[in-house]
Formats: C-alpha cells, structure tokens, sequence
C-alpha cells in the first residue's frame, strides 16, 4: 500500500551521507536524485525511502508520533541495521529486543531528530 516515504532535513548533504551508508549497510543504493531529494529503494519497482529540503523552503520540522518503519528479515538484521543508525550518528529511542510475543524491533532518531524503526515479525 505505501509507495513511498519521505522525511526532510535541514542539512541536506549531512543526512545524505547519513542515509546513504545507512541503506548500504543493507545493499540499497539511490535509486532517483535531484537537487532537492534523494530515493533510496531496493528497486524502482519497491517501496522507497526518500529525503528533502522542504518545497516551502521552511525549516524541516519533525512530526510529533511520526514513525516509519522497515521492515528487516530477522532479529540479527534488526539489531544490525539498529546499530549502523547509532554508529552513524542517531539516537536511540529503544535497544532492538522484542516486544510483545512476535514483534522485535530497535528504535532510533536520524540526524535532524526523524523517528524510524527497523523490525521483524518473530519466527517461532
């Protein structure tokens, strides 16, 4: 259902390099870019990930319970993805560890303060 999402920043070329060691981490390269947004995704075909300077030329501001999600193959790929977000510059906002009897996921914050999560649903 989601094509694509997308956060701003305001400071383009530092949450750029941010994002692209980031998705490398997980092989996803640029896949469109412009002067004023980046795409990342694993093919044109796939969701995207996206990044801007605002359109309205505005301060990037963060949406207060505002979260995206990416969805990982497993726990180990949850935490690894958790961890090169922290290595990289954002916070934490909850260590990867399940959450309730199916769902692990790892919480962090970008570099302009953007609430993401990387997850997987359990096997068992």
């Amino acid at each position: 259902m989601i094509g694509y999402t997308t956060v701003g920043t305001n400071d383009f070329d530092k949450a750029a390099a941010f994002y692209d060691a980031l998705f490398e981490s997980r092989g996803i390269k640029r896949t469109m870019e412009a002067e004023n947004y980046l795409v990342w995704a694993e093919s044109m075909e796939t969701t995207a990930f996206s990044l801007v300077r605002p359109h309205d030329g505005k301060e990037a501001t963060v949406g207060n319970g505002v979260m995206i999600a990416l969805e990982m193959e497993n726990e180990d790929a949850v935490k690894a993805f958790y961890n090169k977000a922290i290595e990289l510059g954002g916070t934490c906002e909850g260590e990867p560890g399940p959450r309730g009897d199916t769902f692990y996921v790892g919480y962090f914050r970008d570099l302009d303060g953007n609430k993401l999560n990387a997850f997987c649903i359990m096997k068992k």
